[in-house]
């Protein structure tokens, strides 16, 4: 299990609520900071801390706490001006980990030369995520990994049932790795050096978008 952290989350609307929520699951010490009184009040039971304090004003981001997080996520994506002074003051105030919302590849742009560490679109990417899923019944999820490389969790189809992983010669014919493959609750690439698929076995596959398409097709 993974050490907890302290993360900050600036911005408590749906996307900054969801996140911050989420992260105290995890065992995480999460300040949630909302320049508007009624998303801080929603989140005051599900936060060991939830403050009203506005993301332009670096004393008050100071006083509630952001400059003790390791992470900051900054979720104001409809203000493009708040966003970009919270993130500057983010950046003053010494975190050295920074994750932004950006709403237009514009704000993208000015969020990135600031040096936020990581921009995120979170409407387009879960967009393409359906997308994909919609457009291939055997795609059960879909994460960008960055630089053109994506792992798709692919349900194994009827075309495939009996064949071992072998016989599909994915790295030769379509430059894809399986990383795993799961029946169940077991993971069978820990125990079968080749094993035979058998359908709606889940195959986690890395590869580039054309490549791992050419592959899909292929059955």
């Amino acid at each position: 299990m993974s050490q907890s952290r302290a993360f900050g989350v600036i911005g408590l609307g749906t996307f900054g609520s969801t996140v911050a929520a989420e992260l105290a699951g995890f065992g995480n010490h999460v300040i949630g900071i909302d320049s508007m009184d009624a998303p801080v009040t929603a989140m005051a039971d599900t936060l060991r801390e939830a403050v009203i304090a506005d993301g332009r004003d670096e004393k008050a981001l100071r006083e509630a706490g952001i400059g003790q997080c390791d992470v900051v996520l900054v979720s104001i994506g409809d203000d493009l001006e708040a966003s970009i002074v919270c993130a500057m003051n983010v950046k003053l105030i010494g975190i050295e980990c920074i994750w932004a919302k950006a709403d237009t590849r514009t704000h993208h742009r000015i969020l990135s030369r600031l040096g936020v560490d990581r921009v995120i679109h979170p409407e387009e990417q879960m967009g393409q995520r359906v997308a994909q899923m919609l457009h291939n019944p055997t795609v059960r999820d879909y994460v960008s990994l960055g630089n053109g490389f994506f792992a798709v969790t692919m349900v194994v189809p009827d075309a495939l049932e009996g064949k071992a992983l072998s016989s599909l010669e994915m790295t030769s014919r379509f430059d894809v790795k399986c990383l795993e493959i799961m029946r169940g609750r077991e993971l069978l690439t820990n125990t079968d050096a080749d094993p035979v698929l058998k359908k709606d076995d889940r195959m986690l596959v890395l590869g580039t978008r054309p490549d791992l398409r050419a592959f899909a097709k292929s059955f």
